[in-house]
């Protein structure tokens, strides 16, 4: 890994294909839910980082592939530390739904 690698951010548009071809994992977005209300990825499930702890309740298997991201990427850099801490095991930052290219919907 370079210097620069360190400061290269997660590709959602990378991360959201690479989640279709996983099988029953979890895409989650820890934006607030105003945030996601405005404009989210279809399929999503939302829970805001300052709510992070609450997770098990809507994932409580800690081997599910989770893919996370936010609005630039960074909450939900902080949002896969902290689930990984919490002992989920397969947890993946995609980075800011702001650099995605594809459809969003809202409410």
């Amino acid at each position: 890994m370079s210097l620069f690698d360190m400061f290269k951010r997660p590709d959602i548009n990378a991360g959201i294909e690479e989640f279709k071809k996983s099988e029953n994992a979890i895409l989650l977005d820890v934006r607030t839910s105003e945030e996601y209300g405005e404009g989210h990825i279809e399929g999503s499930v939302n829970i805001p980082l300052q709510s992070i702890q609450n997770v098990k309740i809507q994932i409580p298997d800690l081997n599910r592939k989770i893919y996370v991201h936010c609005l630039s990427g960074a909450r939900s850099a902080r949002a896969a530390s902290t689930l990984k801490a919490m002992g989920y095991l397969d947890v993946t930052n995609i980075g800011g739904i702001d650099s995605y290219t594809g459809k969003v919907v809202k409410g």
